[in-house]
Order: structure tokens, then sequence, then C-alpha cells
């Protein structure tokens, strides 16, 4: 039966066509013979399509060196990875349905120079991280030199410790990745026991791998390299100790013994065996808050109108913090959050902004049109009622609509560092000058929730700050329509927040925040003030 005739009168976008002609083939004038042995595929395809897509394609095709075999060998790719590569080349879509897809997917998508589809399958994996994927998915991030995700599933791995480990998964990791688990500082774990029962499982499946034997001490040594070194055994009782690793064949009867009386005796040790840890800090530090609770500054249990099961969060009351927040009715703040300078970070690279107020201030690097120039910066710093703390025990997300009057120019947004906790003993370090390494990651969205712009953001900032967030790109929305700017905070830790105000005026454009919503979170507060210009 032959194609219909007439077939791009029923096609009204270019998408539609595209995928009319990658899936019939419809003058196709290129082959691709896709993965190895029995899961080849041979794949159609249009060298004008795909070459105006890719600078590879174009050099592959079109290109001094053109590539003159038909079909053309792809044994690097899997096909189903190579069919979401050309679907998003005829289509703009893409269908990342598994872990496994987005990570092969993102391989092709580096492979043939398609940054935004790269993007794409980060953010896919950047939100479909859990337990059971961790450590593969930080292997994946370290191959492909994603600092941001490897950073993010470390903190999984040492929040989630448990359930990394105890998942079929963990033995089939890398050496490497388990000596990474195993030179965390803080992970959630009942006792190191946990750690080397990890480590034991890891060598026993590897020496099946490699045909050795899994009993024999000298096979499970041979694979696991300095593992053993950087596991804390003098941080467990003796009957611990005597109990499980002291009968493991991963140590001789001499490593055990001596371990064993490091344990007991505290005075006149015994040396420890050449390689192993003396280190007697319990790393072992299991989260407890899980739940998003409210406690006012009357300890009244109060609902939240907006909950995601996205977050984790616990919140107390703002007596807990060292400093207090306070706004008058024009949105003026009396604490230093308000006068710290931010931190600008503009195309990945952090700069130091210097004193920023919040009004007027010369802007560095406003883009537009691909271009750049000068202009003054605004901010419009929304007043907050009702101060309260939060405690991100594993990720939280903030986001709120908002609407102006004037046709304006977002460059960014500002949102608070961790707080100090003086009096709680809930949070570890209580010096209000330490710093730490924040994990952000901003968007904006408009009315139908198409993404305009973003931004992964990590950089050191000090406690009781405000931290100013550059878009990859600033973009010119219209007045009077409805955008929604978001933002994930990846850090454990405290964070200050509270209900803001709905109507705000900086220099002279006005704001309406809360546009559309039915409900008014305090999760709106993490979304300080807004960068503009106009």
């Amino acid at each position: 039966m032959g194609l219909p005739c007439d077939w791009q009168i029923s096609k009204q976008k270019i998408s539609e066509r595209g995928k009319y002609l990658l899936e019939t083939g419809q003058w196709s004038d290129c082959k691709f013979i896709v993965g190895q042995g029995p899961h080849q595929e041979t794949l159609k395809g249009h060298k004008l399509f795909l070459a105006m897509s890719s600078p590879v394609f174009e050099a592959m095709f079109y290109g001094g060196m053109a590539e003159k075999n038909d079909p053309i060998q792809i044994r690097d790719a899997q096909p189903d990875a190579f069919k979401a590569l050309l679907e998003y080349i005829y289509t703009d879509r893409v269908n990342l349905g598994s872990f496994e897809l987005a990570c092969e997917l993102c391989y092709c998508a580096k492979k043939y120079m398609l940054p935004s589809l790269v993007e794409e399958c980060m953010q896919y994996l950047w939100f479909d991280l859990s337990p059971k994927i961790a450590c593969r998915a930080y292997e994946f991030a370290k191959l492909f030199e994603e600092p941001v995700l490897m950073e993010k599933c470390l903190q999984i791995i040492c929040t989630k410790t448990n359930e990394v480990l105890e998942e079929s998964s963990w033995e089939e990791v890398e050496l490497g990745t388990v000596i990474t688990v195993l030179e965390q500082v803080d992970l959630e774990i009942s006792s190191e026991l946990e750690l080397f029962t990890a480590v034991e499982r890891w060598a026993k499946a590897e020496c099946v791998r490699k045909s050795l034997d899994p009993t024999d001490g000298k096979s499970l040594k041979s694979v696991i390299g300095n593992a053993l070194s950087k596991i804390r055994f003098l941080t467990l009782t003796p009957q611990e100790f005597a109990e499980s690793p002291g009968m493991s064949p991963l140590l001789t009867q001499d490593e055990a013994f001596a371990i064993l009386m490091n344990i007991l005796c505290t005075e006149n040790k015994s040396p420890l065996p050449e390689g192993f840890s003396s280190d007697t800090h319990n790393r072992a530090k299991p989260l407890k808050a899980q739940s998003v609770h409210f406690f006012p500054s009357k300890h009244r249990r109060v609902s939240t109108p907006h909950t995601n099961s996205f977050s984790s969060c616990t919140f107390w009351p703002s007596t807990s913090r060292p400093y207090q927040l306070s706004f008058d009715v024009e949105g003026e703040s009396s604490n230093s959050l308000h006068n710290a300078p931010p931190m600008v970070v503009e195309g990945g690279v952090r700069k130091e902004s210097g004193n920023l107020s919040q009004t007027n201030n010369p802007s560095t690097a406003i883009i537009e049109g691909g271009g750049i120039r000068e202009g003054p910066k605004y901010y419009c710093l929304r007043a907050i009622a009702h101060p309260t703390d939060c405690l991100n025990s594993n990720v939280l997300d903030c986001s709120v609509t908002f609407s102006v009057d004037k046709n304006i120019c977002i460059m960014g947004v500002q949102v608070p560092t961790q707080i100090a906790i003086a009096t709680s003993n809930l949070h570890q370090n209580s010096d209000p000058e330490r710093s730490y390494t924040e994990i952000l990651y901003a968007h904006l969205l408009d009315s139908d929730g198409s993404r305009l712009t973003y931004t992964h953001f990590t950089t050191k900032v000090n406690v009781g700050t405000l931290v100013e967030i550059t878009f990859n790109r600033a973009v010119y929305i219209q007045k009077h329509k409805i955008y929604r700017v978001g933002v994930v905070f990846n850090k454990i830790g405290w964070y200050p927040m509270g209900l803001c105000t709905q109507h705000m005026t900086c220099d002279s454009v006005f704001f309406s925040f809360g546009i559309g919503n039915s409900d008014h979170s305090i999760r709106d507060g993490l979304i300080r003030s807004i960068v503009f210009t106009y």
C-alpha cells in the first residue's frame, strides 16, 4: 500500500511533518545500522534534517571528510537511544521513560553535540534520582563531568545510605564508587557494620564476575583495593566486631585479633595492622526529620496550605534563630539578611557583586538578544511577615507566580542562604560565620508551564545572607501576563522563610505575587526577590 498523497495538508506544524518523514522514511537519503550483535536495527534518516541540528552530522554528510558508506555503522549506541535522538531532531520532543535511556541518550546527545537534548536528559536524571539509582547516577555524572549532579547523588547516598546499600544494584557499582561512599564523613547508618557488610557483598559479587572464589580471603582482598582502610572498625563494640568482621574471610586471624585488641584496650594499644583506620569518630548519623511540621511562635500547631511530596522539611519558631526578621509596610528589612552583599553567578561562573543595594544599581552583563549592554538593575525585595525556619532534610522546592504592570527583563532571583541555629540541638553547627556549598536549580516558566530560562547554581556561601542567582539568559516578559519562578534547594540545612506580601512596588514597576493560586504558602518566602531591568 503506497503512501497517501498530499499528506502535508493535514500536518500543521513542522514537528508533525518531521515525525511523518521519520516514521515513514519518505525521501530518506541515508541509513544507520545501530547497535551490535542480534540487537542491531536499521534506521532511515534525512541528511538535511540531521545536518541542520548537529554539527557532527553536518561534517559527516557535507564536510571535507564526508561519510561515503551507506548504511553507516553506529556501534557505540543502543537502538532505543538512537531512535530517541532522531525523534528529538525531527520533532523537538523526547520521551525519557527510564534512567538507562536517559543515560544512553545523554551520551548520544553529547557525541552529536546537541546541548539542548543533553539538558533535557540531565533534568530527567536530576528529578528522577532515588536511592536505587544514586550510585549509578553518580558514576554517570562523574564520567561526563557533571559536578552538580554528582553532588546531588552524594547527598542522597549520605542521607539515604541504608537504602542505597540494601539495593541489589550496589553489587554492580564500580570500585571507585565504593571507595567514595566509604570516604564520606556522615552517613545514615546505624553502625559501621553496615558498611563492612556492604563491602563484603560487593567483593563477593566482584569475585564471581572475575571467576574467582568468593569464599577465599585472598581473592576478596584482591578485588577491593584499599576499601578496608576506609572502614572505622574502632567505632564498633567488641561483640559487634567479633560476630561479623572478626569472622569474615576479608580479615586474617592476625588482623582480626589486632583490631579487637585495639577496641578492647583503651591504653597501651597494640599497633593496628598496616593500612587500617585508627579513626574512632562515629559517622553514623541517622536523620529523623523526614516530614513537614509547623511550630509557630506560640507553639500552636497549624496546617500548611501547600505541601509537596518532593520536599521534606521541618519548621520551628523564629525564636530558634540568633536574629529576627522584621519588615515595615514598605518592605524594608531591619536585619543583616537584607543588607548582605549577594553573590552573582553568570554562565556558571561565580562573581562577587560587592555592596549591591536593593534599589538601583548599575548591572554588569545584561543579556539582550545575544548582546550585552549596561543598564540599571533592580531588586523587588518581598516583605515577609510571620518569619519561621525550615529544616531541609532532603530536597526543598518552592515557586511563586507573579505578574507586572510593565514589560521588564527578568535577570534572576535572590534567595536566602542557610541560617545558624544557636538554641536548637538539631543543628550541628551554630557558628554564624560558617560557610558551606549551596546547590540550587532555578527556572522561569510562562503561564503554560513552558520553561523560558533556568540555571544550575553551586558555589561557596556564608550563612545568614542573600545569594543572587542569575539565569543562563535574561528574558523579557510582558505586562499583565502570569509567570512562575521556581527554585529547588538541594543542600541539607535550615532556611528562613515566611508569608510574603502579595503586592510590591520596585522603582515604578508594580508586582503582584500569588496570581492564580488559591493557596498562599510560607515557602514563597524562599524566593526573596526578583532581579530585573527595564
